[in-house]
């Protein structure tokens, strides 16, 4: 074991080692080269883009790109609406924006329906 290799980007394991060309890690069984290191350390080991391709990071502000139904509302987030101070998190379904949106309160969006503003 060697204290100068990067944790698992899967599951942030510290007990990795080398095999070969490849990295492994041995709590989640997860293999990746050390040439794959494009991964973001500020949001946890992967890069979130928005619907053009900005990367996105905690406190961003962005606006939704088109109308969103949300249910249990009669009307939707209008297409334009700025969302302030976004966290990036592990979303259920892709949805891997959480933030507070004025007017429908606390939820969840996908990064495909937002541009960095």
């Amino acid at each position: 074991m060697n204290d100068s290799l990067p944790p698992c980007p899967q599951c942030s394991g510290t007990y990795t080692y080398e095999l070969g060309a490849l990295l492994t890690c041995p709590e989640c069984g997860h293999e990746w080269s050390l040439s794959e290191g494009s991964t973001d350390p500020v949001s946890g080991g992967r890069v979130i883009k928005d619907s053009v391709g900005n990367v996105l990071t905690d406190g961003d502000t962005v606006t939704v790109v088109k109308t969103l139904k949300v249910k249990g509302s009669p009307t939707g987030i209008k297409a334009g609406t700025k969302v302030r101070n976004i966290r990036l998190v592990d979303g259920v379904d892709g949805h891997d924006i959480d933030c507070k949106v004025d007017g429908f309160g606390a939820m969840q969006l996908k990064s495909a329906v937002v541009k960095k503003a």
